[in-house]
This record gives structure tokens, C-alpha cells and sequence, in this order.
């Protein structure tokens, strides 16, 4: 268990510490960066889903069976991640930017990421619960989502108000709360048997939602063209690609 312990609290230490890639944009030409972000987005959509069918899945299947639970484990991570997502965009603000006034959708914004980031924490802890190499995968696959996501917090978070100080020290902040998610499941899991036959396929929901609502979606935004099309094909299937390399190694 203290081996877990340590691996858990390493890998959300690194995940919080991506908070800062938001930095990025004051280095990076904007224009530029949103040619490598769409790329970035495309690589973590086929790490998540990598992720779930390659490990998360097989891995509580060949456990348990593939029972009529591990169905609904999984819709209620979905259905779960639907509401938490209706919940944080529940209200938008049209007021002018001024340096005097942060908008709300900026809080909400903080709010979504202190949820999420804390759901990230439970999930690192629980696939290390299974296994070092799925809690591995797992914390690869949340940093390649926390890149393109964390950055694209941090735009939010200026264009809401913040200065530039204040955006990247509360984005580090909300990212801690991985770190409480990951103790919160490791005490949960040594006081409930079994904690993880439900954790690991509401895990599973939780990254389809990701991938198929939040991420996928943002592919079709740019007017469709064959090779930015076809590039992002092979970065999704580079992102399962790394999953499956996992399983190999």
C-alpha cells in the first residue's frame, strides 16, 4: 500500500504542476499556439480512449467479468460528467472586460477545474490501485489531457480579468486538488472492499465523456480540410498508439 501511496501522490504532483503550461502563451505566437493546441487535443482524445478500452477496462473485466455493474458504472460516469459540465456553464456574464472586474464565467471556470482536477486525483489513485503499470497509463493519460486543457484555462482566465500572476497561481491552486482526490480514494479504498470495481469503470465513463463530448467535438470546429483532417487522424491514433506500447512493454 505504501508503494501505491507514493506513486499516487508522485503522479498528481505532476499532473498539478502542468497548471503552469498556461505560461506557454506568453511565450508562444497565439496564432501558432492554436495549431499545436488542435494537434495536442487530438493526441489526448486517443490517450483517454486508449486508456479505457486498452487498460482501465480489460484490466476490471478479467477481474470481475463483464457484468451488467460495469455497464452501469460506466453511463453513471458519463451521465455523471454530463451534469458536472451542465453545472459549471450554468451561467455566462456579457459584461466589458475591465481590470476592475473578474467575470463570473472565469470563477465558474476555477470552480470546473477544482472539480475536475479533483476527479483526476480519485482516478490516478484507483488505477494504481489495480496495478503500477494501469495507474502509469492512467497518469500519461490525464497529463496529455491537462496540456491542451490547462493552457486553454489559463487564456480563459486572463481573457475573464485575471492578470497574468494571478491566472497561473489560481490555476496551480485548483490543480492541488488532485492531490486531495488521490488521498481521499486511497483512505476510501482501505476502509470499503472493492472500491475499485466501481471507481475504475466510472473512470472509464468519465474519459469517453471527455473524449467524445469535450475534445472530439472541438476537431470540428475549423472548416474541414483533407491534411489538417488527416493529421489529426494520426495524432488520435498516435495517442493509442502510446497506450497500447504501454501494454507491449
Amino acid at each position: 500500500m505504501l508503494e501505491v501511496t507514493i506513486y499516487s501522490l508522485v503522479s498528481v504532483a505532476l499532473v498539478s504542476l502542468v497548471s503552469l503550461a498556461g505560461i506557454l502563451i506568453l511565450s508562444i505566437n497565439v496564432d501558432k499556439l492554436k495549431k499545436i493546441l488542435v494537434y495536442l487535443v487530438s493526441f489526448s482524445a486517443g490517450a483517454l480512449l486508449g486508456d479505457v478500452f486498452i487498460h482501465l477496462l480489460p484490466e476490471v473485466i478479467e477481474k470481475t467479468g463483464f457484468s451488467l455493474n460495469i455497464s452501469l458504472y460506466i453511463l453513471f460516469g458519463i451521465g455523471f460528467s454530463f451534469i458536472i459540465e451542465k453545472v459549471v456553464h450554468w451561467r455566462h456574464c456579457h459584461m466589458p472586460i475591465t481590470k476592475d472586474h473578474v467575470h463570473p464565467f472565469a470563477i465558474m471556470n476555477l470552480v470546473g477545474d477544482v472539480i475536475h482536477n479533483f476527479m483526476d486525483g480519485i482516478i490516478i489513485a484507483a488505477s494504481y490501485l489495480i496495478s503500477i503499470p494501469i495507474g502509469i497509463a492512467t497518469t500519461l493519460a490525464v497529463l496529455f489531457h491537462e496540456i491542451p486543457q490547462e493552457i486553454s484555462d489559463f487564456g480563459v482566465l486572463l481573457h475573464g480579468g485575471f492578470t497574468k500572476i494571478k491566472a497561473l497561481l489560481y490555476n496551480f491552486l485548483t490543480a492541488l486538488t488532485a492531490i486531495l482526490g488521490a488521498i481521499i480514494a486511497l483512505l476510501l479504498a482501505s476502509q470499503i472492499e472493492n472500491l475499485t470495481d466501481f471507481l475504475i469503470p466510472f473512470a472509464a465513463g468519465t474519459f469517453i465523456y471527455i473524449a467524445g463530448s469535450d475534445l472530439i467535438p472541438e476537431l470540428h470546429k475549423e472548416e474541414f480540410e483533407w491534411k489538417k483532417s488527416l493529421l489529426q487522424f494520426v495524432a488520435i491514433s498516435l495517442g493509442v498508439v502510446v497506450m497500447l506500447a504501454l501494454v507491449l512493454l
